[in-house]
Formats: C-alpha cells, structure tokens, sequence
C-alpha cells in the first residue's frame, strides 16, 4: 500500500510550523528540509519543503507563498486518552496567536484547524439512544473545547 502523507501549504513559515508542531507531539521530529535554487521560484536558499513525523505520521510542509490558504474545510483530529490531554493539546496548540473555533475545533497560529476530542465522544455519540445523543449534541454545541464528562452529564439528563 502507499503512503499517504498529508502536506500541508504554507506561506513561509513551514519549518515554524512543523518546529511548532513537533514541539508539542511526542515522539515527533522534523526528518527533512529542502531549499529553492536559482531555479525558483523562491528566494534561493530559503526553505523549500519541510518533512516532518508527529508521532509517526508524516507531513510535508511547503513554502509556496501566500496564494493558498488553510481552511476548517480540512482539520488534523488530535484523539487524547483523557481531559487533561484535551487541556494539554488545546492550550498547546492555541498558543501565541490561535484561535477557539465550537465544538472542539480550534485554528493555531498558522491557520491550521485541529480537532481536539477525548476518547470516550465517539461511543457517546455512537450510544445508539436517540434521546442520549441528542442532549449530548445540544451541549456540544454550546462547547468550545470539549469536556467528557459535561457531555456525558448531558447525555444522562443532568443539566450542564
């Protein structure tokens, strides 16, 4: 099978980024760095793309200049064993510049959209009782960053 790995187009800021990014993901390390030559259509010398692991899985970073831009149409979803994970990442990754989107979602100071969600919300969400989901639901939305057991005191009638 091939790989897939994600790459994600910067600005000129991708080996930030992914230093960024590598900063905050165990188990995570910038493997590659590439330059533009004469031939363009960068800056010679300044940084091309930038390959990159967050805990095994690779990412390429481009520096192809200010023509595309991230949007929440695509987000990297963080799965965290617990809240104090969720807390960890979301303060990590909103740090110096990004920015609380709802449900669980935030934007870093890249643009990048990220979804942070405790384990245990998809089995929620999954209970198969309507009526469990949907007073979950309903307080999700009132969520930025998400809290289990708020969610799972929804789900079971308890006021939020």
């Amino acid at each position: 099978m091939p790989t897939i790995t994600p790459n994600l187009w910067f600005d000129k800021d991708g080996l930030e980024a992914a230093e960024f990014y590598c900063s905050i993901f165990p188990n995570s390390s910038v493997t590659h760095v590439s330059h533009y030559t004469e031939a363009g259509p960068g800056e010679p010398g300044s940084v091309l793309t930038v390959d990159f692991e967050l805990d095994g899985q690779p990412y390429t970073a481009i520096n192809g200049g200010p023509e595309f831009s991230f949007s929440p149409a695509i987000s990297l979803l963080v799965s965290c064993k617990d809240q104090a994970e969720v807390d960890r990442y979301w303060d990590a990754l909103l740090a110096d510049g990004g920015s609380e989107v709802q449900c669980g979602w935030l934007t870093d100071k890249y643009g990048l959209s990220w979804q942070i969600v405790p384990e245990g919300f998809n089995e929620l969400m999954s209970s198969g009782d309507p009526e469990r989901i949907d007073r979950a639901m309903r307080a999700m939305f009132t969520m930025k960053k998400l809290d289990l057991a708020a969610l799972q005191a929804a789900a079971d009638g308890a006021a939020v």
